[in-house]
């Protein structure tokens, strides 16, 4: 899946990774885990590395920071701050907001 790029709070920019998998047919899947980067331009280059990067090496990303777990959608979910910082509890909310956005909104995925 593609990246979701947006602005929090006062012009903040975000991107969100999508940390999806796939079906033997190839078809990606609705993922429960979601990367967060800030600083994000909305390159296709920076989603790459980012991307080819994003489970041996995230830690050491200086934009990396941390990700959202949907345990529950709707209901119940978890932000694991395992970057370099960490976001301020109404920055997540706002963060699930669009991501529950994007998860009720088929036709917004970039497959």
């Amino acid at each position: 899946m593609k990246p979701i790029y947006f602005s929090i709070g006062k012009n903040f920019p975000i991107m969100v990774i999508p940390d999806s998998q796939a079906h033997l047919d190839g078809h990606t899947v609705l993922t429960y885990t979601y990367s967060i980067f800030k600083n994000a331009t909305g390159s296709e280059n920076e989603f790459l590395q980012k991307e080819n990067t994003l489970h041996t090496e995230k830690k050491h990303d200086p934009d990396y920071m941390g990700f959202i777990t949907f345990e529950q959608p709707g209901k119940l979910f978890t932000y694991t701050a395992d970057g370099g910082e960490d976001l301020a509890s109404d920055e997540v909310e706002e963060i699930i907001e669009v991501i529950s956005h994007y998860r009720d909104t088929p036709k917004l995925w970039s497959i």
